[in-house]
């Protein structure tokens, strides 16, 4: 295997004490009034703490095991690529035998694996090269499966729709001239074009689900921690999930089945409940029952009648089945969208900005390759951001400075509320039902007005981005087409329970309603 690296190296002079400048600069960024003398006494006392980080930097750092050799791969031609889904291709063979023997994955490129490119969608990321493989990687690898390439994602994974990415916009599968979705968008148009079996997503307001919505693909947000999220790069810890995406319900329990499970690396997971997610799959729904959540239904604005219409058409084909189906009220999910903005825009703005991908105040694996290339390129290349990103710092910045972080720290007070209103509901039924994206696939901005770039990058995540803050089992279920675009089917149910959610959705593929 090629050796992994970073492009930029590590500070090989050591650490340096700062200057009286260097010092005067943060005391005014600090608002400290302290004199020249002061700084000087404070210059000396600094000086002797540097040899503990100087003795840190001579420790040998534990890396993630790499298990498997695999050369560098390549990055595709256009012509080979031809829904600009693949961001690079490689072929690593993981063990002889497993669950996964035989089956081809795509990782979103978020994703760290070692010696494979790196770009998360950002040109401020191009040329890293990881040296460990993510957790998720080493499973599948464990099990059998090989990986055969990164999947593109957008920039910095902070958009829904598929045309943010330093790489160009990824096409629907369907119409080349629509969104695929995002930020998983190369993961969604990989499976359902049928370059690979299975792809790893990841979601944060809805980036598992969108793409998958669509493009027309089976995409689970498992809850919270129950997938390690170790060697990924995070947006926001508190709705960092990773989860499988592919063509069939089945594929989804399989890869589910390998990747999740306890990780002590992971501060994100507590008391981790696997199922026998496969086994799950009995094609009965008849003990269940449904709630279709009318809050779900009829974004001003934004719901367009043909999907609320075939959501509901689905939520019939339930009843056909033998459940139980009924409406439902959740006032607060209206909230939920606000509560997510200002959990979102701050909280990535302080561990995906300030502190350069990784953040602080957590015990578990920092992927220190990513803090050291990202930390240098970012303040070199920050123009060089989508516009997505840079509203993140435009206005997470803003509100730290007027209000202290205060509205952050209350929306995140408030999640226990949106959980309960939640869990309320989900004690009258087994699985909450929705329209996963209020609208079918946006077509693709060519030269785009602001509303049009901010509508067609985040006008769609209103019904998937709360379960990232309450954190409950969410799935994408391709239900319907219209105008020739997948129309997409939400089901939601309770923590750890993504075997009934599951089980659902296995059902109502193999009614055959969608094809």
């Amino acid at each position: 295997m090629e050796n992994g690296s970073t492009g930029m190296g590590s500070n090989t002079l050591g650490v340096t004490p700062p200057t009286l400048g260097e010092l005067e600069a943060i005391a005014k960024q600090y608002y400290l009034n302290l004199s020249r003398e002061d700084l000087t006494v404070y210059q000396e006392v600094i000086s002797g703490a540097i040899g503990s980080y100087r003795r840190v930097a001579e420790l040998e750092e534990p890396k993630l095991p790499v298990k498997y050799p695999r050369s560098r791969g390549y990055r595709p031609s256009s012509q080979d690529n031809p829904l600009n889904a693949w961001y690079w291709r490689c072929a690593i063979q993981g063990a002889n035998t497993g669950r996964l023997a035989g089956k081809k994955i795509a990782l979103k490129d978020n994703i760290c694996v070692a010696g494979i490119p790196m770009m998360n969608g950002s040109s401020v990321l191009e040329g890293f090269v990881p040296d460990v493989d993510a957790t998720v990687a080493t499973r599948i690898l464990d099990a059998g499966g090989e990986i055969i390439g990164k999947a593109v994602c957008e920039d910095l994974c902070f958009s829904g729709g598929s045309f943010t990415s330093a790489t160009g916009p990824v096409l629907n599968p369907h119409n080349p001239k629509f969104n695929a979705g995002g930020s998983s968008s190369g993961s969604a148009a990989l499976v359902v074009n049928g370059d690979c079996d299975m792809a790893m997503g990841g979601d944060q307001g809805g980036s598992i689900r969108i793409p998958s919505s669509w493009s027309g693909a089976y995409g689970l947000k498992p809850t919270h921690g129950l997938v390690p999220y170790t060697g990924i790069f995070p947006i926001e810890a508190t709705l960092d999930h990773t989860g499988p995406m592919a063509m069939t319900v089945e594929n989804v329990a399989l890869l589910l089945a390998v990747v999740a499970g306890k990780d002590p690396l992971d501060p994100r997971q507590s008391q981790v409940v696997t199922k026998p997610y496969p086994e799950a799959l009995t094609g009965d729904v008849k003990d269940l029952k449904f709630g279709i959540v009318k809050e779900g239904f009829g974004w001003p604005g934004a719901s367009q009648e043909d999907v609320d219409l075939k959501v509901r058409q689905a939520a019939d084909e339930f009843k056909k089945l033998g459940a139980e189906v009924v409406e439902i009220s959740i006032p607060m999910h209206r909230d939920g969208i606000h509560i997510w903005n200002a959990i979102a825009t701050e909280g990535a703005l302080g561990q995906m900005i300030l502190h350069d991908g990784m953040g602080l105040n957590w015990q578990g694996y920092y992927t220190t390759g990513i803090v050291d290339y990202y930390g240098r390129a970012r303040r070199v290349l920050a123009d060089n951001f989508s516009d997505t990103v840079k509203f993140v710092i435009l206005l997470g910045q803003y509100m730290a400075n007027k209000y202290y972080g205060r509205y952050y720290a209350k929306a995140q007070n408030l999640v226990p509320v949106l959980t309960q209103a939640y869990d309320d509901a989900l004690k009258q039924v087994d699985l909450l039902l929705m329209p996963t994206t209020p609208m079918k696939a946006m077509p693709i901005p060519a030269n785009p007005t602001t509303g049009e770039y901010f509508g067609t990058a985040l006008g769609m995540i209103q019904n998937t981005c709360p379960f990232d803050c309450t954190h409950h089992p969410a799935m994408n279920v391709p239900c319907a087409k219209s105008d020739g675009l997948p129309v997409g089917m939400m089901l939601i149910g309770r923590h750890f329970e993504e075997d009934v959610v599951l089980r659902a959705a296995h059902a109502f593929e193999k009614a055959g309603i969608y094809s």
